[in-house]
């Protein structure tokens, strides 16, 4: 549909309005056409209990007629109250996570960590600690900081004079990056080793924190780490006194088959980011945890937190959040998670085992990345001119199927891929139609690119 006059809404790409949607149920979306559309990237692995969730709903009805708002500047709430307990119970004890501080998206939830982190050492007398490291090709928001502390080039490319200086290190590439005969526990003492260098060469009191996605999400094409690369990411840490934020706006309340994605590895970080998944879509809500030392060192310093949002802890948003959270729990849907992801798994090994365009599926619980590739002995990446990730979006659209592509996957520039975060609540049947129009898609899409 081309972009019109009547048009006064900023889309995202000025060149092509988008079909409006007009309702939606379960994993199906529907367009003011009439055309459906399955969700099979739950928007951007946002919608974990898919849409028109009547619980969720109800809920959100009944916060609207006791209280729709209230600025946190003057008064707590029931609901935000009564959320924080959710969260909090439901992590790990022994992860030290305390508390939970309220914002209203992923952006903001790493703009408040990045910020919690440099106050934490100010408040204990360390203020020359001024520099974060983070990941290539790693996404943690739109926002100023959180653009300066992403490492995917294409992303900052324009920005780059307005981005504090961050040092950016090796991602965890498994497909792209581990050595021939390096098992993974190499592979991953070799990057550890790569951030031990870094922090040396910088001086180690100079560091804030390490920041990483615990599987890296929309740029990277959702690379799962190797085993113990966050054990000894962890250790590094420690040694030089340095925090660890995990961002899980993507990965975490459930994506991964695990309420947060960080238990699957045995590690807990300092500071996580929530977002996506904690309020499945139905309000505009997200989080950071942090961990009791650093409440504690506020509590006992300045009182405070130099931060703050005019709609942090917002009561529907709360109301919303908190009954997704309780139907997961309720309905036991971390399982689910973990068996219709080995389901989706399966199916994508077996559909693409022989494309020699398809290089990796990887991913874990409903978090799925799809690379595609030139040709899958080599590992080449399509020429960027053919945008080969753009075409399987406007093919799958075609037959009804909605997923969430991208390009630049190995530097920002070269690599496609395919990332399928479907709700938690889609059937088998569901899956196989997901496959079958993706394989489509995928097909139609490539063809130019290979003539």
């Amino acid at each position: 549909m081309s972009q019109t006059s009547s048009s006064r809404v900023f889309h995202r790409h000025l060149r092509n309005q988008p079909p409006i949607a007009v309702g939606g149920q379960g994993v199906y979306l529907r367009d003011a056409e009439g055309r459906e559309y399955i969700d099979a990237s739950g928007g951007a692995a946002v919608s974990c209990l898919g849409h028109g969730h009547p619980d969720v709903i109800a809920a959100m009805h009944a916060q609207i007629d006791k209280l729709a708002y209230a600025h946190t500047g003057f008064f707590s709430s029931e609901v935000a109250e009564a959320l924080a307990e959710q969260l909090i119970r439901s992590t790990p004890a022994d992860s030290g996570l305390s508390h939970v501080y309220y914002v209203s998206g992923g952006s903001e939830a790493i703009e408040a960590a990045l910020k919690m982190a440099r106050q934490y050492f100010v408040e204990i007398g360390q203020p020359q600690r001024r520099r974060f490291i983070a990941r290539r090709q790693s996404y943690h928001g739109n926002t100023l900081g959180a653009l300066a502390i992403g490492g995917n080039r294409w992303r900052r490319e324009q920005f780059e004079p307005l981005l504090i200086d961050v040092t950016h290190v090796s991602p965890c590439y498994a497909y792209r990056d581990q050595r021939e005969q390096e098992s993974e526990v190499e592979y991953g003492q070799r990057l550890a080793k790569e951030l031990e260098a870094t922090i040396l060469e910088h001086g180690a009191d100079s560091i804030i924190a390490f920041v990483a996605e615990t599987i890296g999400g929309a740029t990277a094409g959702v690379i799962t780490p190797v085993a113990g690369y966050f054990k000894a990411v962890r250790d590094i840490c420690e040694r030089y006194g340095i925090l660890l934020i995990l961002d899980e706006v993507m990965c975490g309340m459930g994506r991964s088959g695990t309420l947060h994605a960080w238990e699957q590895e045995g590690v807990a970080p300092d500071i996580q980011t929530i977002a996506k998944g904690l309020g499945g879509g139905y309000q505009p809500i997200g989080a950071v945890l942090a961990s009791q030392r650093i409440v504690d060192t506020m509590s006992a310093g300045s009182g405070f937190f130099h931060h703050g949002h005019t709609y942090l802890a917002h009561p529907t948003a709360c109301a919303a959040a908190l009954a997704v959270q309780q139907v997961i729990e309720r309905d036991g849907l971390l399982a689910q998670v973990r068996e219709r992801g080995e389901y989706l798994m399966a199916q994508l090994n077996e559909r693409f085992a022989h494309n020699p365009h398809v290089g990796d599926v990887r991913g874990r619980g409903l978090f799925v990345g799809i690379e595609l590739v030139a040709d899958r002995a080599t590992k080449a990446p399509f020429d960027p001119r053919f945008a080969v990730h753009a075409g399987v979006k406007r093919e799958a659209m075609a037959r009804g199927l909605a997923c969430y592509p991208a390009m630049g996957t190995i530097d920002g520039k070269y690599g496609d891929h395919i990332m399928l975060a479907p709700p938690f609540v889609i059937s088998e049947a569901e899956i196989d139609k997901v496959v079958d129009r993706l394989d489509g898609a995928i097909q139609a899409a490539v063809e130019p690119a290979t003539r």
